[in-house]
């Protein structure tokens, strides 16, 4: 089995792949610490499962899981991250990945989810099968960011982390223009004015660090 294991903080690539070297035989591992990164792996080599965080330099995790799911369809992604399972769960499994793992979660577990990522099934914890059972839409979703589209998530991510549109737009490689529209959504939408409310709501949420 080929594994990619997608992280910017080295100390989390080496405990993940130490862990899954010692619960596999066989498997080759591979690396990657950002975005440009990973996709480069993505497009080069075939992967079993990619292990992937959300929080990347450059483009998030989210766009990772896009982009794997258009390029390598086959490829199956366990989303394992800091933030919780409330505010991402659903929404990375609605983008094809096979589960969700907040770094919280114990060594059997991410061996668990990993064999049966494998198997071809979904790693679904309890509370979050109860979540999927009650039929989360969009229209019965509690919070407002729930209606943000994944690059509005980014840039609003972005923004709490005291970036400037232009900053945003280099990192995304999009136009001062498009970024100024996804921030005027993103302020409709949450019914929040200024970039400090707007990241105040990104912190309150948990949806940046």
């Amino acid at each position: 089995m080929r594994i990619l294991i997608v992280d910017d903080h080295e100390v989390v690539r080496r405990g993940l792949a130490q862990i899954l070297t010692e619960n596999f035989t066989g498997i080759f591992i591979e690396q990657a610490r950002d975005s440009n990164q990973a996709l480069a792996w993505i497009s080069q080599e075939n992967w079993d499962l990619v292990l992937l965080d959300i929080n990347l330099p450059g483009r998030s995790g989210l766009d990772v899981l896009q982009e794997i799911r258009l390029r390598s369809p086959s490829t199956r992604v366990l989303v394992l991250s800091a933030y919780s399972e409330d505010e991402f769960a659903v929404r990375v499994l609605k983008l094809g990945a096979v589960g969700y793992l907040t770094k919280e979660s114990a060594g059997d577990e991410l061996v668990a989810a990993a064999r049966k990522a494998f198997a071809g099934g979904k790693y679904v914890t309890a509370s979050l099968a109860e979540k999927l059972a009650m039929g989360l839409d969009r229209e019965t979703l509690a919070d407002p960011h729930e209606l943000l589209s994944n690059r509005e998530l980014e840039v609003l991510r972005l923004i709490s982390l005291g970036k400037t549109l232009k900053e945003i737009a280099a990192d995304l490689a999009l136009s001062d223009k498009t970024i100024a529209t996804y921030r005027a959504r993103i302020s409709a939408k949450l019914g929040l004015g200024t970039n400090v409310e707007l990241a105040r709501y990104a912190l309150r949420h948990r949806l940046a660090d």
